[in-house]
């Protein structure tokens, strides 16, 4: 019994953190009310009494056409990506049931690649432990080994189950041909072509079976980490091709571009 409390704590959200997805929920409603975005993004700051503009926060910064894109600023040692696991089941609950529960989540760099993945694959971790309570368990996490491998990577498995794809900025940036594989000709990934249906976002000059081309026929919720390192116009062109239904932000730093929903100031213990 004590270790079923322990492991229950764990999982616990501390109160500022509660807050945060407590702020999510209340722009979604908003955003479902509404259907534009802007109008969602004023409104949720007027309920607060917090003008939006020129003296209170700023005026939302429409990025990606048409696609919801918010931040949360989250001091290092907050836990941003507990907070992030807790974001994902209210963000699927607001968008159509039909919708394929995708998630690509981006990193910066190949030390919090690797860390992320360990986490999430970790059936023990809180973060998985999360995940896995909010979906029934049918969670799949998966590396970028794995998904030019097709490996349990198909259109069945996208459809029944939560997917989350953890890939680094790099493997979408990158010039070299190693970060590239994303982009070029996979027959691993064929299937999926069968399946496509809004070939209207279609990225220009990539084959129909690459990876990335796969990413954006699924539409899928991105989870940008350190956020505040994706703000050149690569890294828009990057969230762009991937034609995302939604886009959540996490950083401690938040640049002028940044759509911030929520504040947490300090982290209490």
């Amino acid at each position: 019994y004590s270790k079923t409390v322990k492991e229950d704590n764990k999982m616990e959200m501390k109160n500022y953190q509660k807050k945060v997805i407590a702020d999510l929920n209340r722009f979604l409603v908003i955003l479902n009310k509404n259907f534009n975005i802007s109008k969602s993004y004023q409104e949720f700051w007027q309920e607060q009494n917090i003008p939006v503009g020129i003296s209170g926060v700023p005026a939302y910064q429409n990025i990606i056409p048409n696609t919801p894109h918010i931040c949360f600023k989250v001091p290092t040692g907050g836990g941003k990506t507990f907070i992030a696991c807790n974001s994902i089941k209210p963000i699927f609950d607001a968008l159509p049931i039909a919708k394929s529960k995708v998630v690509v989540w981006l990193v910066p760099t190949d030390s919090i690649l690797e860390q992320t993945i360990k986490c999430l694959q970790d059936v023990n971790h809180p973060y998985r432990q999360r995940i896995d309570t909010d979906f029934g368990g049918r969670v799949e996490v998966y590396n970028k080994q794995q998904l030019l491998n097709g490996q349990n990577f198909n259109p069945t498995s996208v459809n029944e189950q939560l997917s989350i794809l953890v890939l680094s900025y790099d493997s979408f940036r990158s010039t070299d041909k190693e970060g590239r594989k994303v982009y070029q000709e996979n027959s691993n990934l064929a299937q999926f072509t069968k399946f496509y249906n809004s070939n209207g976002t279609f990225i220009e000059d990539v084959d129909e079976t690459a990876l990335v081309q796969v990413i954006n026929q699924m539409s899928p919720l991105i989870v940008v980490d350190e956020s505040h390192h994706a703000q050149s116009n690569l890294s828009i062109e990057m969230l762009n091709n991937l034609n995302p239904c939604f886009v959540l932000d996490l950083t401690a730093t938040p640049k002028k571009h940044s759509n911030i929903i929520t504040y947490v100031h300090t982290c209490p213990r």
